[in-house]
């Protein structure tokens, strides 16, 4: 994170920000999604909007999305703060999908400090949680959060692939989950007073914003040890874990980042969808994409578009096998339509634009085995024990 050094003053209105649109004519963009951009880059204050491939309209801003601004507007960051992908090498013996689906844990319930002080997955909280916030730790959320066991399947990039330590038939857990509650109670605290107005005091919301940053990459590890222990593995540290919900002060600006990743010299898992490959990269993007790159492919339907219309195409058991052969692990109807390959856009136009605009070098791309959303109903499934660890997992 970077210093909170103190931004330049508001540019004058008679300035208007800049919109630039890393996406060809052959990706999709939702018009609404192109206004929203407007729309903030008519804000005091705003300097240049970079919007990624995978823009799609968001709760009153866009999602897919870089924006410097002298002004901290904390809903151009949202609700999630610190939400972000993760990436974990994980060692088992036989990864067949039938067999591992039905051990995934409980994700829906949190950890408890006195019920489950035994489990091993507290070893990762080797600090004070950040924020004191207990509550949800250790759980994936709903909407498009998830955790994947994946396996690498194309090199695209040896030189980068080698130093990451990936070849081709290798495992990795990619865990995408945010701050939970944490997030929502430091926007809500805002907004009931200053709506979608300017942070009255920046440094005061960067606290608590840092905050649940750290928490929101805390909680995928915790994720991550939760299901690497009930598969029968051993936790790894993660390869790759940036946030694409945060703002940072570069350049004398704040940087708010809705749905778009550090693409400044970092790695970064551009997430697919679960029927489809996703793609680790290595960013490289300027300042004219504000540093960024995509986080996702990016719906192209709205949740109740996709409900109608996958409901009239599919049967829930259609959508828990996927086309690359892959199983969903979600007891969530509802969900399931929402999120079906179909919402989405191609992942590959999004890495294709990613590498037209020279923002970023594909390096792997994964293949899903299962996709955890939510337990299934009736599921029993707990991590495994392995002994008693000082509780809470504290050194």
């Amino acid at each position: 994170m970077s210093p909170h050094h103190a931004p330049r003053k508001p540019l004058p209105k008679s300035t208007p920000a800049t919109v630039t649109v890393f996406a060809s004519p052959a990706s999709w963009i939702e018009s609404d999604a192109l206004a929203q951009c407007q729309q903030v880059a008519a804000l005091d204050g705003m300097v240049h909007v970079a919007a990624m491939p995978d823009l799609h309209p968001g709760k009153g801003a866009p999602i897919g999305a870089a924006m410097a601004s002298t002004v901290l507007y904390p809903f151009l960051v949202g609700s999630d703060i610190g939400c972000g992908i993760a990436v974990f090498p994980v060692k088992l013996k036989r990864a067949v999908p039938e067999r591992l689906a039905s051990r995934f844990p409980d994700l829906d319930r949190a950890l408890d400090p006195e019920q489950d002080a035994d489990d091993p997955a507290w070893s990762i909280v080797q600090d004070d949680v950040p924020a004191g916030h207990w509550d949800g730790l250790g759980t994936v959320g709903r909407g498009n959060h998830f955790v994947e066991l994946a396996r690498v399947d194309t090199i695209i990039d040896s030189t980068h692939a080698s130093r990451l330590g990936l070849d081709a038939g290798d495992l990795v857990l990619i865990v995408h989950s945010g701050s939970r509650g944490l997030g929502e109670r430091i926007l809500r605290a805002h907004t009931e007073v200053h709506g979608a107005g300017a942070a009255p005091d920046p440094a005061a919301y960067l606290t608590m914003h840092d905050d649940a940053v750290r928490w929101g990459s805390l909680n995928r590890r915790v994720l991550a040890a939760r299901v690497a222990y009930a598969l029968g593995a051993e936790p790894a540290a993660p390869i790759v874990d940036e946030c694409h919900n945060l703002v940072e002060v570069r350049d004398g600006v704040y940087l708010h980042r809705k749905g778009a990743a550090p693409g400044d010299g970092r790695d970064v898992l551009v997430a697919g969808t679960r029927g489809t490959a996703s793609y680790l990269v290595a960013a490289h993007a300027g300042s004219g994409a504000n540093y960024s790159v995509a986080h996702g492919a990016g719906r192209k339907m709205s949740r109740a578009d996709a409900l109608r219309r996958g409901r009239a195409k599919h049967t829930v058991e259609e959508l828990r096998r996927t086309p690359v052969g892959s199983l969903v692990v979600c007891g969530d109807r509802q969900l399931l339509f929402e999120e079906a390959p179909t919402a989405y856009k191609r992942i590959e136009q999004v890495i294709a634009d990613l590498v037209e605009h020279q923002l970023a070098t594909p390096v792997v791309s994964t293949t899903p085995l299962v996709t955890y959303k939510t337990p299934e109903l009736g599921s029993t499934a707990r991590p495994q024990r392995r002994g008693h660890r000082g509780g809470r997992g504290r050194s």
